[in-house]
């Protein structure tokens, strides 16, 4: 089993048993997660359906990917989601906080993905 697939793992075990996680808050912390619901389904680029998937929490996190998601295609607007900040970007600018990468999965389907919140690491384009 590889590490993305243990971490992935010990994730979903985590989330199977998070009934009370904190409902709508953002994860500030490595490793803390959340409870939200899917807000919005899009594609990366919008009216471009072969540029990769994107998904808008109620929290207001964003996620996407340049690649279709295969979590994201059974999820539906309102799912709720157990959502959990996964990795930090490092020694980015002062002010760029991009590249933060969440873990969700979809209570309803048990489906789950690894999405970060911009196209683009800190201090790129």
């Amino acid at each position: 089993m590889s590490i993305h697939h243990a971490v992935y793992a010990a994730f979903i075990f985590g989330v199977l048993s998070a009934a009370n996680a904190a409902v709508d808050p953002i994860p500030a912390e490595l490793g803390s997660c959340v409870q939200t619901r899917i807000a919005q389904l899009g594609t990366r680029i919008e009216g471009m359906p072969d540029s990769g998937d994107s998904v808008t929490y109620s929290n207001g996190i964003y996620g996407v990917s340049y690649e279709r998601v295969a979590g994201l295609k059974s999820s539906r607007i309102g799912d709720t989601v157990v959502l959990c900040l996964s990795s930090l970007p490092q020694d980015c600018p002062k002010g760029d906080d991009r590249g933060k990468t969440y873990t969700g999965v979809n209570l309803r389907t048990r489906q789950g993905w690894m999405l970060p919140d911009s196209s683009h690491m800190c201090g790129g384009a």
